[in-house]
């Protein structure tokens, strides 16, 4: 069959390098996809969020199935696109429709979503700009630290974490009255404060049937010892070794089965990845946010780990079969550390040619902000490339991903050098 997958960052590389192992994938195509992604299949100059064109490639292309790597395609409404077009309604599109993408589109609405079916979550109120002086006095109700989290899409960088009263009241003004995140803040969601260890749980369903993948923790924070702003993410490790049987029993009992079962009761048409980010109080796990789409980099250490063909169970999502395929995962452990440009997340310089591709031994490389420029692979992006290994344990598998690390070079490269040590 003949795929196109939408996105150009590290989780499309990574979805891509195991869509074309399968038997059942002919020929790929990424739009707009990156240097790594034209090695293995063909990029196509599209923006994920044109649909018109996308259409037209669909059509021309003969393309059956359409993979959605990133949440704005999801949030924007591509399912409900290709399920209202005649010409189009038979592609399966594997994303969530409109409604949907809303659990991550909307702050609000995945709060309002937990609280209704009964999923444990952070006590929230919401605001506005017409009501920031009641939110002003909200905070003034909470202990510190402070959670404000813009409603909207803010690509990872919308959730502010902050230690003085007066401060967090500035910058929920800053928010909702001078837009800091644009229009992501024109509402703005006041949680209280977790106190535990995050993790990630990635959940692949067709609406009613769900399998679990590998559990991942992502590192958000540009310096170590998870200090400085927050990223798009650092590095991550699979699977999470304080994970054990007993959490992963109340995460599938109190949080997977009644998401999947509130899809249903609201009548939400729901075929692709749930990111479920999780934090561990006393070994109850709390939801902290939904995404709606899997997260990166967390999808370079999952989707190494899966051994199941990718395309079969991309297509047992589209018919509502996933019931019948068994997932087989790779016991090892898997690390990846992110390569990010000088100045990332703030202000960084483009088209910086990396050396050293070549010597990479024992480690996947999957580009994130890279293209090709007259033959050489040149950084195009906060966040470069990402350095996967192996191993039967995780400081096993990280140790081998900045090995290799050391033969990689472009000007300015920067990486965190302790991802994994807070798991020691």
């Amino acid at each position: 069959m003949t795929i196109l997958l939408l996105g150009s960052g590290g989780r499309e590389h990574a979805l891509a390098w195991k869509m074309v192992q399968s038997p059942l994938c002919d020929q790929l195509y990424v739009a707009p996809g990156n240097a790594g992604t034209a090695t293995i299949a063909t990029n196509v100059n599209l923006s994920p969020t044109d649909f018109d064109a996308i259409k037209t490639l669909v059509l021309q292309k003969n393309i059956t199935m359409v993979v959605v790597g990133p949440e704005d395609p999801l949030v924007k409404g591509i399912f409900d696109f290709f399920e209202n077009d005649s010409q189009l309604h038979h592609v399966a599109v594997i994303g969530p429709s409109k409604i949907g993408a809303q659990l991550e589109g909307s702050k609000e609405f995945a709060k309002k979503f937990l609280v209704k079916h009964q999923i444990p979550t952070a006590a929230y109120a919401s605001f506005t700009a017409e009501t920031v002086a009641q939110g002003c006095d909200f905070l003034a109700t909470l202990k510190p630290p402070y959670v404000l989290k813009a409603d909207g899409l803010a690509a990872g960088k919308g959730v502010l974490i902050i230690d003085n009263l007066a401060q967090a009241q500035d910058e929920l003004r800053s928010m909702l009255l001078n837009q800091k995140f644009g229009a992501a803040s024109t509402k703005v969601v006041i949680e209280e404060f977790l106190d535990g260890i995050e993790l990630s749980c990635f959940v692949l369903t067709d609406g009613k049937n769900y399998k679990i993948l590998p559990t991942a923790k992502d590192y958000k924070r540009i310096g170590e010892g998870d200090t400085g702003l927050n990223t798009g993410g650092m590095g991550a490790v699979s699977p999470v070794p304080y994970v054990d049987a007993a959490l992963m029993e109340k995460i599938e009992t109190r949080i997977v089965k009644p998401t999947i079962a509130g899809f249903q009761k609201d009548g939400i048409t729901y075929k692709g990845f749930v990111f479920i980010g999780l934090i561990n109080v006393n070994n109850e796990p709390i939801v902290i946010e939904y995404n709606v789409r899997m997260g990166d980099p967390e999808t370079e250490v999952v989707i190494p780990r899966l051994k199941t063909d990718l395309v079969s169970l991309f297509l047992a999502v589209s018919n509502q079969k996933l019931d019948e395929i068994s997932l087989e995962i790779d016991p090892r452990s898997a690390t990846t550390v992110m390569l990010v440009s000088g100045g990332y997340p703030e202000n960084f310089e483009k088209g910086k040619r990396i050396t050293g591709l070549e010597n990479i031994t024992d480690s996947i490389v999957f580009h994130a902000g890279t293209k090709l420029e007259n033959q050489n692979v040149v950084t195009n992006g906060g966040r470069v490339m990402a350095i996967t290994s192996y191993g039967d344990s995780f400081q096993e598998a990280i140790k081998k991903s900045y090995q290799n690390i050391d033969k990689l070079h472009f000007d300015k490269m920067n990486f965190r050098k302790d991802i994994g040590n807070d798991l020691l």
